[in-house]
């Protein structure tokens, strides 16, 4: 499939979701940096849950292009199915890191 003038591959690209309290973003980075990003849906006043990032990800097929993903921890926490607000960041420099519930 050719896209602005360019043979487009869906593993060259990956999705950065970017969520606040009010809003999600989902922004499609090339992963070279080579093209520009390209913003894809912004869903403002949605809730900032599953149930919100499934809907908007439906609405972009990810399920057909598969883009690897990329975001903040909120976000990580939100894909994985966890409570916002009982999800804390457990580490110290040197020691390993992990998300614990």
């Amino acid at each position: 499939m050719e896209v602005l003038g360019h043979e487009y591959n869906p593993d060259q690209w990956r999705l950065f979701v970017d969520s606040s309290k009010v809003s999600l973003k989902v922004v499609l980075l090339h992963n070279r940096n080579k093209f520009p990003s390209v913003p894809l849906p912004h869903a403002a006043n949605m809730k900032e849950s599953y149930e919100s990032m499934k809907l908007l990800l439906g609405k972009i097929k990810y399920d057909e292009f598969k883009w690897k993903l990329c975001g903040d921890l909120k976000v990580v926490a939100l894909l994985l199915g966890m409570q916002l607000g009982y999800t804390v960041w457990v580490g110290q420099p040197g020691q390993e890191e992990s998300l614990c519930k």
